[in-house]
């Protein structure tokens, strides 16, 4: 599958129009430091630019720990320009390429320009040209293990999504991922979920209840426990967590939004399905794998939890080639 080159794009540095103040109808970006643009372009992905910023600048201090890139001060004139491409070295699905800019952004010292070649949720092809960067040689190089830790692991979750969103192609369910993510890293590999395919289950302890078994264990019962937080959130959503059909039965007469069937086989979901009959949400978990995810999809539940998704998906191999000289 072949992408069609997209315009070029100047970006980086702090210009006139940068993003932390000076620029026109980018007031809501004031603290952000990426180039307007691209601070958009990230907002309407659904990323927070500041907490995008603030990532890059993480992985890139983490790398040179206060220090700078011996090597490449050493071996790169420190007024060489150059143009590298991030290229994928197999197929599968795009993930953080707006993300990977932003690295390249906090370390370039001037403007660079990007070419871009696909766009996140593109599938790709092995030796496909993804983003092309042209600025200074030394930032280029300075930038490119932390990019590509970024672009790769989120690339590698969305190729892992749309294999279990293409499994699921004809029924109703949907693949959803769960908080088991990377710490500090939560609403990257969300985003990677999304451009894969998936949906994306509570961001953050605050949004959504999930009552679970020791939740069960503290409260004195599945149905008190559910009663405990409807009285003190009554609105917030409440997904439940339930062992068997019993606990299911008690959890629907008190009214809950969504249930979780734990380790249930596709059978007793077949039973869940039917005893709840569209009074509330179904999600399965435990026990699931690409090769049952039909099996438990034909149940006629509305989810199946995916915690692999993001704790081990296998990264999508990218890599950072530089141009030799014309």
């Amino acid at each position: 599958m072949s992408t069609p080159d997209l315009p070029l794009a100047p970006t980086g540095g702090c210009g006139d129009d940068c993003a932390c103040g000076a620029g026109d109808g980018y007031e809501e970006y004031a603290e952000c430091g990426l180039d307007p643009a691209l601070a958009q372009l990230l907002a309407d992905a659904g990323l927070d630019p500041v907490e995008v910023e603030d990532i890059a600048n993480v992985a890139i201090q983490e790398d040179l720990d206060h220090g700078v890139d011996v090597t490449t001060v050493a071996t790169i004139p420190e007024d060489a320009v150059a143009t590298a491409d991030f290229v994928a070295r197999e197929a599968g699905v795009v993930a953080g390429l707006r993300v990977a800019e932003a690295v390249m952004s906090v370390v370039c010292e001037d403007e660079f320009e990007v070419e871009r070649h696909a766009e996140d949720g593109d599938l790709v092809e092995a030796g496909q040209k993804l983003l092309s960067v042209t600025t200074r040689t030394r930032d280029l190089l300075t930038a490119e293990r932390s990019a590509l830790n970024i672009l790769c692991r989120l690339s590698g979750i969305a190729t892992a999504t749309r294999a279990w969103a293409d499994a699921l192609e004809g029924t109703k369910a949907k693949v959803r991922d769960t908080r088991k993510t990377t710490p500090g890293l939560r609403s990257l590999e969300k985003y990677a979920v999304r451009c894969g395919g998936g949906v994306n289950h509570r961001m953050s302890l605050s949004d959504a209840a999930l009552v679970k078994d020791n939740h069960v264990v503290a409260a004195g019962g599945v149905a008190q426990a559910f009663k405990a937080v409807r009285e003190a959130f009554p609105d917030v959503p409440i997904e439940v967590e339930v062992d068997t059909l019993h606990q299911l039965r008690e959890v629907v007469d008190v009214g809950a939004d969504l249930i979780l069937l734990d380790n249930f086989t596709p059978g007793e979901c077949e039973e869940a399905v039917a005893l709840v009959h569209g009074r509330a949400a179904l999600e399965a978990s435990g026990r699931l794998t690409l090769e049952n995810a039909k099996a438990y999809a034909d149940t006629g539940v509305d989810y199946l939890a995916v915690g692999a998704l993001t704790h081990s998906s296998p990264i999508l191999d990218v890599g950072l080639d530089l141009r030799g000289a014309e």
